[in-house]
């Protein structure tokens, strides 16, 4: 099998992983806002859901899991997508113009993953694939 094919095969799978893990990795900034774990350094209680804070850690949470699931992906991932564009320019930028400095290295990535789940959609292994199988 020639490198191009092997490719093929392998992209919509790896769409699905990448999905996954990001998910995952989504989902636990929502835990850690609004369920304490995992702990922050330096403490701090969940923050009062109709807040700034407490809406973000529920778009985190339920947005997170429903992208782990490959669930409603594409519009999912466009919210979060958006969530992540003005989280960066509300709690990073005003820090410094450079994003390693300011610590909104994770949401710019986050911002881009999800735009790019926006395009390409869940892949292969979602429940979104699966609900277009049965229709």
């Amino acid at each position: 099998m020639n490198t191009a094919a092997r490719a093929s095969t392998w992209a919509p799978r790896l769409l699905s992983i990448l999905r996954i893990v990001s998910g995952l990795l989504f989902l636990e900034h929502g835990t850690q806002k609004l369920l304490g774990f995992p702990a922050r350094m330096g403490g701090g209680g969940a923050p009062e859901l109709l807040s700034l804070m407490g809406a973000a850690g529920l778009l985190e949470l339920v947005g997170g899991a429903l992208i782990l699931l490959g669930l409603f992906t594409r519009p999912v991932a466009f919210l979060l997508s958006g969530q992540m564009a003005v989280g960066y320019f509300m709690a990073h930028a005003p820090k410094s113009p450079f994003p390693a400095l300011n610590g909104g290295d994770a949401a710019i990535l986050f911002c881009f993953v999800f735009l790019y789940f926006t395009a390409a959609g869940a892949g292969p292994w979602s429940l979104d694939a699966q609900r277009r199988s049965r229709l």
